[in-house]
């Protein structure tokens, strides 16, 4: 399974920040659109992302004042990336290895979207469901008469 099977369930609808507008801005997008991070671009190009594990330690360095910081001082600009062809199996490790619950998936320099942890999680889980469906199918639709070969064997 690869990324872009989570991105064709999850649909396109992206939403983005810029590194110089108010934390407070961008808190508020986050907020009323209940989502965990945003990928901060600017003029096309990806320079970071902005969860709430860099909001958290902002407003602990901060003592507990947002204020005028700008999305540029907290966000991550470093930010782990795969492509819509990475297999689940490397983004989990990847993830896992880098403590990531959201990655931006590039291709080339273009936004395809974001996924979560979850989606990852919730991806295997579906995939397992259905093998399981389609195992305990087999096994009900066992012919009665191989049954009989292999034990004489």
């Amino acid at each position: 399974m690869k990324v872009s099977d989570i991105l064709r369930v999850k649909g396109n609808t992206l939403y983005t920040a810029n590194p110089d507008e108010l934390l407070s801005g961008a808190l508020s997008v986050m907020a009323e659109k209940d989502m965990g991070s945003l990928v901060v671009m600017s003029h096309g190009d990806l320079v970071g992302m902005l969860t709430f594990r860099e909001v958290i330690q902002q407003l602990v360095k901060n003592g507990g004042s947002i204020g005028s910081t700008l999305v540029r001082t907290a966000m991550d600009d470093h930010p782990l990336t795969c492509t819509p062809e990475t297999e689940l199996d490397e983004v989990r490790r990847m993830m896992l290895d880098r403590h990531a619950r959201y990655m931006p998936v590039m291709n080339q320099k273009m936004l395809m979207g974001v996924i979560s942890f979850y989606d990852v999680a919730k991806a295997v889980v579906d995939s397992q469901n259905f093998e399981n469906k389609m195992l305990k199918a087999y096994i009900r639709d066992w012919p009665a008469g191989d049954d009989e070969e292999t034990d004489a064997k």
